[in-house]
């Protein structure tokens, strides 16, 4: 949504309406992910994707309906048939694309630049289709009230489809903070991983103990740096379930209450460098400091994928790539392997 923003402005600033296509389904190997957009302007501008070209063209029929007053609809295209001249995806995968003239549309602008928590929910089929409304997580609410209810525990989830009382069904589209890197040690390593991170859209935080390697000059990549032990930081930067922490550090003194602290908390990742001898000596610790066998199971150490990587650069790789696998809930073995989509998201529409 953030990408499209200089789009939003320029319509609305000459007073254009635009309609909103919304990948709300995504099934096989999709060419877009759930929430991709394809916005349409009224002198016939266009802006996004939601198919990397495949259907671009039938969408934006769909939409200039919609902008002439038609209702919004629920389009379905799967893989293309040359012989039938249907639209169609070339990549054999399905996609699910909603159209609609969206009132609430700046307002969720606004939302996605701020990183606000927040859940905008839409009617995509049945007797109330194009209904929408805002949830904050305050409890206010912008639009149809009645919809509200439907927000309820999905802050903080995933994007989905949901199943309506009166047969209709909605698109939750979930709007929050990006994903927080916390790494402690102010080494090359963490400079590497900031500016990989960064690539992605996430947060990126540093922290030391020693203020002479913790500074702008050595870690231009990071978001926020902080000067201080783990013990105090740790409950400042309150890791959740968004946040991955890696522990780059080689002395017990600062990476073992890194851990501690780190295993202690919702973070959905915790990795930590070192050989396995080094490993082995930082788990005894961690027991011996009270923390449980079965807690132990979330630690990622030595952390990262087989990558046969050598350099502060190509480590970050490696870190990177499993801190995503382990965000997306895969393995990170080789595609060509995987059984089934090569996309992380589930289906959401049947």
């Amino acid at each position: 949504m953030k990408e499209l923003a200089a789009d939003i402005a320029r319509w609305r600033a000459r007073g254009e309406r635009f309609a909103v296509a919304t990948v709300v389904g995504a099934r096989r190997s999709a060419p877009r992910p759930i929430g991709s957009k394809l916005l349409v302007s009224e002198s016939g501008e266009i802006a996004g994707s939601v198919s990397g070209g495949c259907v671009e063209s039938d969408v934006f029929g769909e939409a200039r309906e919609v902008l002439a007053g038609l209702e919004p609809r629920l389009l379905s295209y799967g893989i293309s048939d040359e012989l039938a001249a249907t639209v169609g995806l070339s990549c054999g995968g399905e996609i699910d694309v909603f159209v609609e003239e969206s009132p609430l549309v700046a307002r969720v602008l606004e939302v996605a630049e701020s990183n606000e928590r927040a859940v905008h929910l839409t009617v995509i089929d049945g007797p109330r289709i194009g209904a929408e409304a805002l949830v904050f997580d305050n409890g206010e609410v912008l639009g149809d009230a009645a919809l509200a209810p439907l927000a309820d525990g999905l802050q903080g989830g995933k994007s989905k489809v949901i199943d309506l009382e009166d047969g209709g069904r909605a698109f939750a589209e979930v709007y929050g903070p990006p994903p927080r890197l916390l790494a402690f040690g102010a080494i090359d390593t963490a400079e590497s991983l900031c500016a990989a991170a960064k690539l992605l859209g996430w947060r990126t935080v540093v922290v030391d103990a020693r203020a002479r390697f913790a500074t702008p000059e050595r870690l231009p990549s990071a978001d926020e740096i902080v000067v201080g032990w783990p013990d105090d930081v740790l409950p400042q930067l309150s890791p959740g379930p968004d946040d991955a922490i890696v522990v780059l550090t080689h002395e017990e003194r600062f990476d073992v209450p890194a851990l501690q602290g780190a295993l202690a908390s919702d973070a959905f990742y915790i990795g930590a460098l070192g050989s396995r001898v080094a490993q082995a000596s930082r788990r005894e610790r961690l027991v011996e400091a009270g923390v449980s066998p079965k807690t132990l199971e979330r630690l990622h150490g030595p952390a990262g994928l087989d990558l046969g990587a050598e350099s502060p650069a190509e480590t970050a790789v490696s870190i990177l790539t499993e801190i995503m696998a382990a965000r997306a809930g895969r393995p990170g073995g080789p595609l060509r392997e995987r059984a089934g989509s090569v996309r992380s998201q589930p289906a959401t529409a049947p």
